[in-house]
């Protein structure tokens, strides 16, 4: 009989949401060996096979304001930093088969010294600065970004023909080795309306995304406002999108609760749910998801083997 798989599970920033969803999901039982990894006061009476402490927080959830709320925030971006590469380093060292980190919130972490844009770059990083995309997936849909955290008006010069070309790898690599797809079939989103309308609403779809795809052997570039529609509908295995609110947008109105960010590229599979603000309760609590069923090359991430436990 298989062994279960290993997750490590970080409670992300410990004013938020994270502690509860991890609550709820572990209380429903799921089938891996977990370790969890939080404020001492946070996991302590949680069920897991391993529980390692990052610091103590008892200073209840939820984002306070004025002067003392800074050196709080600090606090909490200090224990989930922690989380994050305590969790990582078990990854490396093999110690656990994947990681699955709650929400944090970056301008917390930035206080705390963990100067990131995002968890991509900063597993990255961790993982001895490896290329990496980051990929929203959801059960009916699969979006990998080409530029992340930038302001808009950096996007075009960000986004050439061999940034995307190198996403477009990596996200074939994913879909072959986790997702167990043999021939990975990819989109190109355009950058622009109508994919630039032949030149009429700008040049960079014809002059950077085109040569793209054709290296890839991807459709494209087109349009954003078909693209993920046709994806939906099982006619590509993921979109290549050229900026965040394009690709995020899209995963959110598809799978809104349900979505996953994936970390491509790494030696080891590390996921983190979709969320709004890591302390809001205006949306659906997003995932967590859990590792499930057979064992291959590859500890999940396929639509047989991940269970995506909605709380």
């Amino acid at each position: 009989m298989p062994s279960l798989p290993r997750i490590a599970i970080t409670l992300g920033d410990p004013r938020g949401i994270g502690p509860e969803i991890a609550a709820k999901v572990l209380a429903e039982g799921i089938e891996a060996d977990v370790t969890l990894i939080g404020a001492e006061d946070q996991i302590a009476d949680l069920p897991a096979v391993r529980k390692i402490a990052v610091g103590n927080w008892d200073q209840g959830s939820g984002e306070g304001t004025g002067a003392a709320e800074r050196g709080r925030a600090a606090r909490a971006g200090r224990i989930a930093g922690h989380g994050v590469e305590t969790a990582a380093r078990l990854a490396i060292a093999k110690e656990v088969d994947a990681i699955v980190t709650a929400p944090a919130h970056k301008h917390a972490l930035r206080l705390a010294g963990f100067a990131y844009p995002g968890h991509t770059e900063w597993l990255a990083h961790l993982a001895g600065d490896v290329e990496v995309a980051m990929m929203l997936a959801a059960e009916e849909l699969r979006v990998v970004l080409v530029t992340t955290h930038v302001p808009l008006r950096s996007v075009p010069e960000l986004v050439t023909t061999e940034r995307v070309v190198r996403t477009g790898q990596i996200a074939a690599a994913a879909l072959r080795d986790w997702w167990g797809i043999a021939t990975p079939r990819l989109a190109v989103c355009a950058l622009n309306p109508h994919a630039g309308e032949a030149g009429l609403f700008g040049d960079e779809d014809q002059r950077v995304l085109a040569p793209a795809a054709r290296t890839l052997g991807a459709d494209g570039p087109l349009p954003a406002d078909t693209v993920f529609v046709r994806a939906m509908r099982g006619e590509f295995d993921a979109v290549l999108a050229p900026y965040h609110d394009v690709g995020m947008t899209a995963i959110k109105v598809a799978a809104f609760g349900r979505g996953v960010n994936v970390t491509l590229g790494l030696p080891f599979p590390a996921l983190l749910p979709i969320t709004e603000p890591p302390w809001t309760s205006r949306a659906p609590a997003a995932p967590i998801p859990a590792v499930c069923g057979q064992r291959s090359n590859s500890p999940f991430i396929s639509p047989a083997n991940v269970s995506l436990h909605e709380v």
